[in-house]
């Protein structure tokens, strides 16, 4: 039979549920053994010490304690016993005080054997004592009285009445187990009930159903005895082997946890038993830089690293909880009874404290930590493939946010059915040329200059119109379809910029690529082979990465940012401000511009925006003192144009100059403006020109930017009414 504390060597809380009941069955159980021992007379026993037959029996009765016959899978069923079968033919055949002795001893020496904490050893020895006293209140109430001196041998009218006391044997010991593991995995007892009577019924009607057998044997020939051993070793190893070919299909063989197979019957078995207010909690969870590990000291350092982070975990749930491991370094949590989703934030929280101290391996010490992603039933999905998905949602905002734990948020979900569908569309679009180019031209605010233009996608739907790039690319770059429209983006710019320089017009496109760009080693190959279709030079087009990017996965991209600075093609840091950069970090990378973020720049217009203006005027002089471009986006009104020039910010970008134009009217902005186009050489073409290259009438001390433009003839009306996001 199971053991109620199989997984714990801990003793249960004092004072809790499972310590009351655990504590009154092992009174209870140890002062029926006392009874039932004081009942015999001094004699008896002694006298069955000279009976070759009783020591027999007893070595059956310990060596059949030492192994269990498994036959499920389950979690509640650890397994039966063969013991149960000579301890039941002693109890037929020399009644319940020698029967519950032998049976006392063979727990004890199992105890040993097996390292079992003091509190499941004698918990043990009182069910069992409690179910042979069931039993024989049974055989009594038919007249059977077996005794020491007055053996007990069973007939063929016998059987129903036997029937009857392994009935009653099986049931108690079933009842008092069941209780005790529903209180410590904090189940319904029903569920344990179902999950344990089935397997176990049909392995004691089998043991059970063999002790009448045993004791006419062992009364008429005591030296077959032993050969019902046979059909037991028998019995275990084609068990054992069931049980085998059952753990390698439900586990993981590198950590020994349920894989996403038994996880799934858990879960179900956990959302069919919830009750009332009770949640099922589901998290999902994935280390951090686990991919460094692997990369840096190999696979097997990496798979060590796993079986510790899943003994860390096994060992830092509740009882009941289940913990299994999806693949890679993503595992899972299940919590088949949850308060609420503040309760499953603490539970999660202690996971992550329990991963986050250092690991020592092959002479290094390893900083582990993980993003945690939270999802409940009945809350956010009513069954576990839709747990799952959501629980996986709500880790990917955990990891992209950097804050370690996230419940599922629905307003945060990508992966509605309609943005699936809009997934569907825009790979139709791409094939079908609905996704074009416009271009927004980055002006010089001390010059005027024309330095370069940004490539901005649209997506014009042929029934949903113009579609933001905020709704679609962000769904891009979660699925296949990233690289498929960066390749395209990279492909229509150099296009378009071959057709410029081929007429001239050699101005610098600047494209955006993503997160999930940085880490195709493939970019710079297709870069490469573009430019050389195009013959461009690699400074005819500049790759936009946003701050945040590089900050989240420096090691990851690191080599990406190096195999582009060596083909020569300019890098920009996008979005500056919004992320974790340190000086330190901003000196490392290799990028020539740096693109001060909207918020702050529009924010400059806005009353009372003294703390913003530092705060770009900081950016700024830092960018200076490394040597690289400051360009501020969003530039919209002329006093923000006014305040970034005295700043000393060296390009603008924004509606307030021009705003995204298609390829066929930037081309003709372009030239008309043919005398102002700064040479795309690199980060400080725009304010190293030599000075007859500089606007024909200079600006004046204090002049503002827009003026600037004015007076080239820069601005051409494309500002009004387009409230387009610069974005992507």
């Amino acid at each position: 039979m199971t053991d109620p504390t199989d997984t714990r060597d801990t003793g249960p809380r004092v004072g809790s549920p499972l310590w009351a009941y655990l504590a009154a069955v092992t009174t209870i159980g140890f002062t029926t053994l006392a009874v039932a021992l004081a009942l015999l007379e001094p004699a008896e026993p002694l006298g069955l010490t000279g009976v070759p037959l009783f020591w027999v029996l007893s070595a059956l009765v310990v060596l059949g304690e030492l192994r269990p016959v498994v036959v499920s899978s389950s979690s509640v069923v650890n397994g039966t016993y063969p013991s149960v079968m000579f301890t039941f033919a002693v109890l037929l055949h020399y009644g319940l005080p020698v029967a519950m002795l032998l049976h006392a001893v063979a727990v004890l020496v199992n105890g040993v054997v097996t390292r079992k904490a003091w509190h499941r050893v004698m918990f043990n020895i009182a069910q069992v004592t409690l179910a042979g006293t069931a039993a024989a209140v049974v055989l009594t109430t038919f007249g059977i009285h077996p005794g020491p001196m007055a053996p007990y041998v069973p007939t063929g009218g016998d059987l129903g009445v036997i029937a009857v006391a392994a009935a009653a044997y099986f049931l108690a010991r079933a009842m008092l187990v069941c209780w005790a593991v529903s209180l410590h995995e904090r189940r319904s007892v029903l569920r344990v009930i179902r999950a344990t009577i089935g397997h176990q019924a049909l392995v004691y009607a089998g043991l059970l159903g063999l002790a009448p057998l045993v004791v006419v044997v062992m009364t008429h020939t005591p030296a077959l005895v032993p050969l019902f051993v046979a059909p037991l070793v028998a019995v275990y190893f084609t068990a054992s082997m069931s049980m085998r070919r059952d753990h390698q299909a439900l586990h993981d063989g590198l950590t020994g946890l349920p894989n996403r197979k038994l996880l799934l019957l858990r879960t179900e078995e956990a959302i069919a038993e919830a009750r009332g207010e009770e949640r099922v909690g589901l998290f999902l969870l994935d280390l951090d830089r686990f991919k460094e590990v692997n990369d840096t000291l190999g696979h097997p350092v990496g798979d060590r690293l796993l079986q510790i982070v899943a003994h860390r975990l096994t060992h830092s749930v509740r009882p009941g909880d289940v913990v299994a491991r999806l693949g890679g370094d993503e595992f899972a949590v299940l919590l088949p009874s949850i308060r609420d989703a503040a309760a499953a934030r603490e539970v999660a929280a202690r996971l992550r404290v329990a991963l986050t101290e250092p690991v020592r391996l092959e002479g290094m010490t390893f900083d582990l930590d993980a993003s945690v992603g939270i999802a409940l039933h009945p809350d956010h999905a009513p069954d576990f493939q839709l747990l799952l998905q959501r629980a996986d949602v709500a880790m990917y905002l955990a990891k992209e946010g950097r804050t370690g734990v996230e419940t599922y948020v629905a307003d945060r979900d990508r992966n509605s059915p309609e943005r699936l569908l809009l997934l569907g569309d825009l790979r139709r679009g791409l094939d079908s040329g609905e996704l074009t180019l416009h271009y927004q031209p980055k002006i010089g605010l001390g010059t005027g200059r024309v330095v370069g233009v940004e490539a901005l996608l649209r997506w014009s739907h042929p029934t949903r119109g113009l579609i933001s790039p905020a709704d679609f690319v962000p769904l891009a770059e979660q699925s296949y379809l990233m690289r498929q429209l960066t390749q395209y983006v990279i492909d229509a710019a150099l296009k378009q910029a071959a057709q410029w320089w081929d007429t001239g017009l050699r101005v610098q496109v600047s494209v955006n690529v993503s997160a999930r760009d940085l880490l195709d080693s493939g970019l710079p190959e297709r870069l490469a082979a573009g430019l050389g279709r195009y013959g461009l030079p690699p400074t005819a087009i500049q790759l936009e990465v946003t701050e945040r990017i590089l900050m989240t996965d420096q090691a990851y991209t690191a080599d990406m940012i190096r195999a582009l600075v060596d083909l020569g093609v300019p890098l920009a840091l996008d979005d500056f401000g919004t992320g974790y950069s340190s000086l330190v970090r901003l000196q490392r990378m290799a990028v020539s511009e740096v693109k001060i973020d909207a918020s702050f720049v529009r924010r400059l217009g806005e009353p009372a925006c003294e703390d913003t203006a530092r705060i770009v005027r900081s950016i700024i002089d830092l960018v200076r003192s490394l040597g690289l471009r400051s360009v501020a986006e969003g530039v919209e009104t002329d006093e923000v144009s006014r305040r970034l020039s005295e700043m000393g910010c060296d390009v603008g970008q924004g509606w307030w100059f021009c705003a995204a134009m298609p390829a066929a009217d930037a081309t003709a902005w372009l030239r008309s403006r043919r005398t102002l186009l700064a040479p795309a050489q690199g980060p400080a073409a725009v304010f190293t020109a030599p000075a007859a290259e500089r606007v024909a009438e200079p600006v004046a001390d204090g002049e503002p930017a827009r003026a600037a433009v004015a007076k080239a003839g820069l601005n051409n009306g494309l500002t009004d009414g387009l409230a387009m996001a610069d974005i992507w």
